[in-house]
């Protein structure tokens, strides 16, 4: 579907979150959750046209339930069963808690669940636990384990900071033990209370890059990049030096606004979960009108508009940079990545105030 995907007609992922209710309260966590559910979330028949709207985006519309943790929601199997029988790919990124029992597990995946994702950010429990604050390890691992049995593809989330890059090459080994399809690395956005962790510096993050790269011509599951698209970049550059197969990903890569979107718990359609700039709501406006017509989703496919060194990178069009994080830093979504430390030859233009780092010694991540 990837290839043949037109993003100014439709997204390759639509993010609902259904819920911001979560009984963690991890440290890097973009929606501040909480336990209560908001009473102005949408509702059962809310959702369901919802999720209706998202079908008339094409066949096999990828839609990921959300949170907070969506198993806060008591009507969670039924929204899944309702998007299966529209013809949707229904996934799921469930917080790793009690509640996600075999059981549940089994459940969504009788429900139509066609892959779960859950976030590992330590390879061990001290480190996992450590760095969510809560102690929520053991009950991830069962629930990976459960996902496994229960036969639907596993996906696992990792979140890139000063705190975690040391321990990638050990949570990599736990991606492969676990029997993960994919391994989905976050670079951190400082939004909600992501705010207060210290990110990897850009050249940190170049070195990372180079290393996911060369981990996913060594594993059997996919890698991919979150808020970090120069990753398309460092793969393009890797083959044209001769250290990765000629054959790099050239086509445009998938970033806020531009083949993804994210739907708020009251209905609020933002380019991204970590863009919050709503461009209309699902209560008044389709999600698919959102997309391809309002001004904020236009403009984010439009690299050419871009505005310094992002705007004049040869690369701009297969990378495009992190727009949530230029919105974050900046106040403006169009502006610079500052976590790319690439600068396009000729450029002598302004360079993005960098995210304030903690760099320690160099581990396998960085080499």
């Amino acid at each position: 579907m990837f290839d043949d995907l037109d993003t100014d007609r439709r997204p390759l992922v639509l993010v609902w979150e259904v819920t911001q209710a979560c009984g963690l309260a991890c440290r890097h966590c973009r929606a501040n959750a909480r336990p209560q559910r908001h009473p102005d979330e949408l509702t059962t028949a809310e959702g369901k046209r919802l999720l209706a709207d998202a079908a008339a985006f094409g066949d096999g519309q990828l839609v990921v339930l959300s949170g907070g943790d969506p198993l806060a929601r008591d009507d969670l199997t039924e929204l899944v069963a309702h998007g299966d029988d529209l013809g949707l790919r229904m996934t799921i990124t469930p917080s790793g808690t009690r509640s996600l029992t075999p059981e549940r597990v089994s459940d969504l995946g009788d429900a139509g669940i066609a892959r779960m994702a859950l976030s590992l950010d330590g390879s061990t429990r001290e480190r996992h636990d450590a760095f969510r604050g809560e102690e929520s390890f053991a009950d991830t691992v069962a629930a990976a384990r459960a996902a496994r049995d229960a036969g639907i593809p596993l996906q696992i989330n990792t979140t890139v900071c000063a705190d975690t890059v040391e321990d990638l090459p050990a949570i990599r080994d736990c991606v492969r033990d676990l029997g993960a399809v994919l391994w989905s690395v976050f670079f951190l956005v400082p939004v909600g209370r992501g705010r207060v962790l210290d990110p990897v510096s850009p050249e940190r993050a170049e070195a990372a890059m180079a290393w996911l790269h060369k981990v996913s011509e060594e594993e059997r599951f996919g890698v991919k990049t979150t808020e970090a698209p120069f990753y398309r970049r460092v793969g393009i550059q890797r083959a044209e030096a001769g250290s990765a197969d000629a054959g790099a990903d050239r086509r445009g890569g998938i970033t806020a606004g531009r083949g993804f979107a994210f739907v708020g718990h009251t209905g609020e359609v933002y380019p991204s979960g970590f863009l919050p700039e709503s461009a209309g709501n699902v209560r008044e406006r389709s999600a698919v009108d959102v997309y391809r017509n309002a001004d904020l989703f236009e403009s984010l496919r439009d690299p050419d508009g871009f505005s310094g060194k992002c705007g004049a990178c040869e690369f701009r069009h297969v990378c495009g940079g992190s727009r949530s994080r230029a919105y974050a830093v900046t106040g403006d979504p169009t502006d610079s990545d500052p976590l790319c430390p690439y600068v396009p030859d000729g450029y002598d233009g302004p360079l993005p105030e960098r995210q304030r780092g903690a760099d320690g010694e160099r581990s396998e991540s960085a080499d």
